[in-house]
């Protein structure tokens, strides 16, 4: 396993961001058996319900997965845990009882959201894992940015 300075975690009066990626594979059934897995599927829904079905490898955070395939999903903070505008709604509890419970920091930024729910995330701290292929995520309608209002930033 190794870090990527980018995306997870807070630590001191600096935002620094961090992801952890892991080399990690599972077996696919559906290669034969040749190969393993190295990517999730992952289904977004938008404020209309149109889905978008995208591969996300493993150790990928949703916030950028959406990104990379132009979902709109916004993502102020960079993942950086101060915002909620990346804000997403697993729509099925068997894929968000998969997640780690939310740190202190998430839970502030989530109190935060448009539309909050039961089974509400932001997208910058799921990452893409075996157990979540197939997830389903829903965008809220609208979100709440105190920073930068109307603002959309582009990805790196």
């Amino acid at each position: 396993m190794f870090r990527q300075s980018e995306t997870k975690v807070s630590k001191g009066a600096i935002f620094q961001k961090h992801h952890q990626f892991s080399s990690a594979t599972t077996k696919d059934p559906s290669d034969g058996g040749s190969g393993e897995k190295q990517e999730i599927s992952v289904i977004f829904v938008d404020k209309d319900g149109m889905e978008k079905h995208i591969k996300v490898p493993i150790g990928m955070s949703m916030l950028e997965a959406a990104h990379q395939n132009d979902i709109e999903l916004e993502g102020a903070c960079e993942g950086s845990l101060a915002c909620s505008t990346c804000h997403v709604i697993l729509m099925d509890v068997k894929y968000y009882n998969k997640l780690e419970e939310p740190t202190d920091e998430e839970n502030d930024m989530l109190d935060l959201a448009f539309g909050l729910t039961e089974t509400s995330r932001l997208g910058c701290q799921i990452i893409a894992k075996p157990e979540l292929d197939g997830i389903r995520l829903a965008i809220p309608a609208a979100t709440r940015n105190f920073a930068v209002d109307g603002h959309v930033p582009k990805p790196h």
